[in-house]
């Protein structure tokens, strides 16, 4: 009997070497002459455990990791291919209590599933949001998902079903589904890890949203940084395509979907939906003045539903268990579940999918396990390079869109990033201000020029030239870009460094002349 074995081919866990042992498992079967098929999975999203290998034994699925090449051989001797005991052994995969205490809705089959089988993923429950999708008219579906209070996962936590109902009522003759799959963000790896194993819950998602507004044709955009994630999605949309899936006559219904995935040259503004926009359309990746929306004017100027990839796969949940049964998970205006990805200075690195509502305490010190360095947690970052620093006396704040806001905080694609007592907040509201200058379009004048002397402000402060005068500047300066840049970039500065000034203003003391230069 044909004994199979699961290696992530998930780019973090090729990262820690999950080719390598997939190639030494290979070569070790063939020399002791053993039946066996590697299956290349998603990752769990459990990195400190990558690469983590499962064997399907008659007791169930069986982990082991984190494995290196050399331990293959001695995994063979310990009867691994049975579940045997070894030094690496993790027992049942769903039992290992960071992956047992989630819920897993958006990411119910990744890791699971062979991520380009569609009858792996039929046979976990795919594509019946869908079949229930070509039963409803638009107006039903588009019902079901503002009922669900279904939010952008991309950052701005707009509601999704008003989203998509302006552009089911807009006019146009073609309209698009557009998925922001550019994830640019430090600390943040929920697009990728779903788009390389679970690609048909994308597609599916992306074909319910067409069929709510009446658009026939969706793009993925992406980063050129993502090439396992490019494979597997085009590998998934051929193989949709031939089962009849994605095309002229969905799953026999006489209706039309199709997609392709397009990608981008790696700038951070084109996370911006307008900016994005105009990269696909061949044109420089600036920043569109709003109005016209997108969703009345978007790409080539239709009508264009721009969703986050989360947003999109969080989408045939809704319709195969019900509004109401997506609604009972989360908490004040901030329903469901949301992927919390967890990095940084942290010993239980990953990605953890939860309802709303646990607190950030509880998200660092119990889930991610504190400090991988042992030292105390002194920061953490919220929501990518433009989020806010949150020191311990914040960590009661539940994961909430409006409770984060309230602290002058924000969730963003929810990546988080720990910082150890060792952190500087200075140099990371140096950093915040360089990094607007240096990924600015250049659009508008107070992105461009706004962080560009912020970085000079921040240097004069380090260098004790007139301390107070310049952290009086930098507020200014924080305050033009807030409420005078035309996008979220420029926008969203002010939180890392005003937060970094609120919270640790011990640390904007005269640093010398080498904070530059570090």
């Amino acid at each position: 009997m044909t004994i199979k074995i699961y290696v992530p081919l998930d780019s973090g866990s090729v990262a820690l070497g999950a080719d390598d042992v997939a190639k030494a498992i290979a070569a070790e079967a063939i020399k002791r002459d053993e039946d066996i098929k590697i299956i290349r999975n998603g990752s769990f999203g459990m990195y400190w455990l990558e690469p983590m290998i499962e064997v399907e034994t008659p007791r169930g699925r069986l982990a082991y990791g984190p494995v290196a090449p050399e331990d293959v051989n001695s995994l063979f001797d310990a009867g691994f291919l049975k579940g045997g005991e070894h030094k690496r052994y993790l027992g049942h995969t769903q039992d290992i209590p960071f992956l047992k205490g989630q819920t897993r809705l958006t990411f119910q089959r990744c890791g699971i599933i062979d991520p380009v089988s569609l009858e792996d993923y039929r046979a976990n429950d795919g594509l019946k949001g869908l079949e229930n999708a070509l039963k409803m008219t638009d107006a039903e579906i588009v019902k079901a998902v503002t009922d669900s209070g279904l939010r952008g996962r991309g950052g701005a936590g707009f509601p999704t079903g008003i989203k998509w109902n302006t552009v089911r009522e807009a006019k146009g003759e073609q309209k698009y589904i557009v998925c922001n799959a550019d994830e640019g963000d430090s600390g943040t790896f929920a697009d990728r890890m779903i788009m390389e194993g679970e690609p048909f819950v994308l597609i599916e998602g992306m074909i319910i949203a067409g069929l709510a507004t009446g658009a026939t044709k969706g793009y993925v955009y992406t980063r050129s940084e993502y090439p396992t994630a490019i494979d597997v999605m085009n590998e998934a949309m051929e193989v949709a395509r031939a089962a009849g899936v994605l095309g002229d006559n969905i799953l026999g219904s006489g209706k039309t979907f199709d997609m392709e995935v397009r990608m981008g040259a790696g700038a951070y503004v084109c996370g911006e939906e307008t900016s994005l926009l105009n990269s696909m359309e061949g044109k420089r990746g600036v920043v569109r003045a709003k109005p016209p929306l997108p969703a009345l004017e978007g790409f080539m100027a239709r009508p264009t539903v721009v969703n986050n990839v989360i947003s999109l796969c969080s989408v045939p949940v809704i319709l195969e268990k019900g509004a109401e049964y997506y609604r009972d998970f989360g908490m004040g205006r901030s329903r469901g579940t949301i992927p919390i990805q967890i990095a940084g200075n942290v010993k239980h690195g990953g990605l953890y999918e939860t309802a709303f509502g646990l607190t950030l305490g509880e998200i660092v010190d119990q889930i991610g396990g504190g400090t991988a360095s042992g030292r105390p947690v002194r920061a953490v970052q919220v929501g990518g390079p433009l989020g806010a620093y949150f020191p311990r006396s914040l960590f009661d704040t539940p994961f909430d869109y409006e409770e984060f806001a309230k602290r002058d905080g924000l969730i963003g694609h929810a990546g988080i990033v720990v910082f150890d007592d060792s952190v500087d907040l200075m140099k990371q509201a140096r950093f915040a201000m360089e990094f607007c200058a240096i990924e600015s379009c250049g659009k508008c004048t107070p992105c461009r020029i706004g962080a560009v002397r912020g970085v000079e402000t921040v240097d004069k402060i380090a260098k004790g030239e007139e301390p107070e005068a310049q952290i009086e500047l930098l507020h200014d300066l924080c305050d033009t870009m807030k409420f005078g840049s035309l996008c979220a970039l420029g926008g969203f500065t002010p939180y890392p460094v005003l937060s970094a000034l609120t919270h640790f203003p011990e640390d904007f003391k005269p640093h010398g002349l080498d904070i530059a230069a570090e």
